[in-house]
């Protein structure tokens, strides 16, 4: 017993003293793309689309939303060193949320929080978490949502070891694959791991797939074959609080049908617009929200007249709450507000997903 007490703290001491080393991430999986065919690593659309898409939704292809490095250590320090691709600031998201790492550590098979890497700029580096024992671990290290990200090193006691995970853990078979505006890509988490495709991959332990874009959800055609591409567990179809009435009356079916040519059984869950907070005070907000919705549920109810099997409506009605706590500014949710639209979707998603 002295023995194994002594090797322990021998081992502590060692790793205190040990000096730090980085090593490319590019070396461990990366989990949240639709496709690998992209200009750099670390972005969410294919290369191919660098000229066909509008340029606002092309340049929103390149912030790094959803995606998340994998791999195992026994380092009693994780650090990591990255560059982002804008160095952009915003009035109503903090900079970890929009251009900082934060770091997840399995344990009996949950995620949890371990730390997060606060940026300093454009470059950066940060100790995530520190002083812990020397013992393999898995991690689970979410990117930012509100930047690119064009380069990232983890960086470990030098005399410590750090390789791919020993476990598919969140499982990569049959993602469940998002599209929406702003607040799906993750506005406005305090930090990467609060946005709620991130919350709900770690529920869920199934990987997710943000394809969500500030401002530009508008039913481009293109990105719904880059969804198609997907052998999707679901697709969340969540556009509405962009997209105009006109646009969801002309594309809306149009963007489904792409879809489903290559999934014909893969459920499809379309999302109405929150009823945000604001709503109950500004009347042009009330009147829009609900003229969009009612639109949506007209088309909803089109494809369940052709026969249209496996598609699913869920309702604003209780997504954020109504104690108008959930946002912060109206309508980009704060945590509060990822974390009650996850437990929404939760039960959902865990009824429809396939193996």
């Amino acid at each position: 017993m002295k023995t194994k007490s002594f090797l322990l703290c021998l081992l502590l001491a060692i790793s205190a003293n040990a000096q730090i080393v980085y090593h490319d991430a590019s070396a461990f999986p990366l989990l949240g793309k639709a496709t690998e065919i992209t200009l750099t690593r670390y972005e969410r659309l294919p290369d191919s689309l660098r000229n066909i898409s509008r340029k606002p939704l092309w340049e929103l292809g390149r912030n790094s939303a959803g995606l998340a490095v994998r791999f195992r250590s026994n380092s009693t320090r994780i650090a990591a060193k990255w560059e982002v691709l804008l160095n952009r600031n915003m009035n109503h998201m903090t900079p970890t949320g929009i251009k900082g790492l934060d770091l997840y550590c399995l344990q009996d098979g949950k995620w949890l929080f371990a730390g997060s890497g606060r940026p300093q700029g454009k470059v950066n580096e940060a100790t995530i978490v520190k002083d812990m024992l020397p013992e393999e671990r898995e991690y689970l290290l979410f990117l930012s949502l509100y930047d690119g990200v064009t380069s990232l090193s983890i960086g470990i006691d030098s005399l410590s070891q750090i390789s791919g995970p020993a476990t598919e853990l969140p499982v990569r078979k049959k993602p469940v694959v998002f599209y929406g505006t702003s607040i799906l890509q993750g506005g406005c988490a305090s930090r990467p791991g609060m946005a709620h495709t991130n919350i709900l991959e770690r529920w869920l332990n199934r990987e997710c797939i943000n394809l969500g874009f500030s401002g530009n959800a508008l039913l481009d055609l293109e990105i719904a074959h880059v969804m198609a591409g997907v052998d999707a567990s679901v697709f969340v179809l969540d556009f509405v609080p962009n997209a105009s009435v006109e646009q969801i009356k002309e594309r809306a079916g149009a963007f489904y049908s792409i879809i489903r040519s290559k999934h014909p059984d893969t459920p499809v869950l379309f999302v109405e617009d929150p009823i945000f907070t604001h709503s109950r005070f500004n009347r042009t907000v009330a009147r829009e929200v609900k003229n969009k919705n009612e639109t949506l549920q007209a088309v909803f109810r089109s494809l369940k007249k052709r026969g249209e099997k496996n598609i699913y409506l869920l309702s604003s009605e209780d997504i954020i709450g109504h104690d108008g706590e959930a946002t912060v500014d109206g309508v980009h949710f704060t945590d509060l507000g990822f974390m009650r639209y996850a437990e929404v979707l939760y039960p959902v998603l865990k009824k429809h997903m396939k193996d």
